[in-house]
């Protein structure tokens, strides 16, 4: 299949025909995106490897629903998908494992400034709503949240997290700080655990 200057949108519709290697294609071309977006997202007890699987769900479902009459382009529409696949996967598991926060983060703003790598843009709790879809913390929040965070890491635990959080392997974070593969899996164990407090006392305070 020759794919060169040819638009996602007309892909799409020989996939969702069943062609075979426009599938192929799609999944190939858009998987990397879809493993980037779901490191965008943390759920306290899941494995991100987790919900890099429903996002990829997300991706078939998109190539699947796909409509070129909707005026959406493929890439706005597969978005979409995997964001509400990502979404409806953490609700549903909070749900089972009866956990009382049911918390989710995503993790693309930009933690001290503008110009930092490290990023928390969004602490959605499904506390007191029914759809994390559907809320809007405020920047005093936000402020709050993040200073919050500065000063119950230590700098260990914020150097591991902002590796994290820039996608590095254990393998690659403890290369670059110099220390064993099972001290960056302890850090960002404590990061995870730390970060679950703080959502927990921001949900009591509400």
């Amino acid at each position: 299949m020759e794919t060169n200057e040819r638009l996602d949108e007309d892909i799409a519709l020989e996939a969702k025909q069943g062609d075979v290697e426009a599938q192929e294609y799609l999944i190939n071309k858009y998987k990397n995106f879809v493993k980037a977006k779901a490191k965008s997202y943390f759920l306290i007890g899941a494995d991100k490897e987790d919900i890099y699987q429903e996002g990829m769900i997300g991706l078939y479902k998109a190539i699947r629903d796909f409509k070129p009459d909707k005026l959406a382009s493929f890439k706005a529409f597969a978005e979409l998908c995997v964001t509400r696949q990502i979404i409806t996967a953490i609700k549903t598991a909070t749900r089972q494992k009866h956990i009382p926060l049911n918390t989710y983060v995503s993790l693309n703003k930009p933690i001290y400034d503008e110009e930092s790598d490290r990023t928390l843009l969004d602490i959605l709790s499904t506390v007191k709503i029914c759809d994390p879809e559907e809320l809007v913390i405020s920047r005093e929040e936000v402020l709050k949240i993040e200073s919050d965070i500065q000063e119950v890491l230590s700098e260990l635990e914020l150097e591991v997290l902002n590796s994290y959080l820039q996608g590095k392997s254990y393998q690659e974070i403890a290369c670059d700080l110099d220390r064993h593969s099972k001290s960056i899996d302890n850090a960002l164990q404590r990061v995870k655990r730390k970060l679950e407090k703080c959502l927990n006392k921001k949900v009591k305070s509400c």
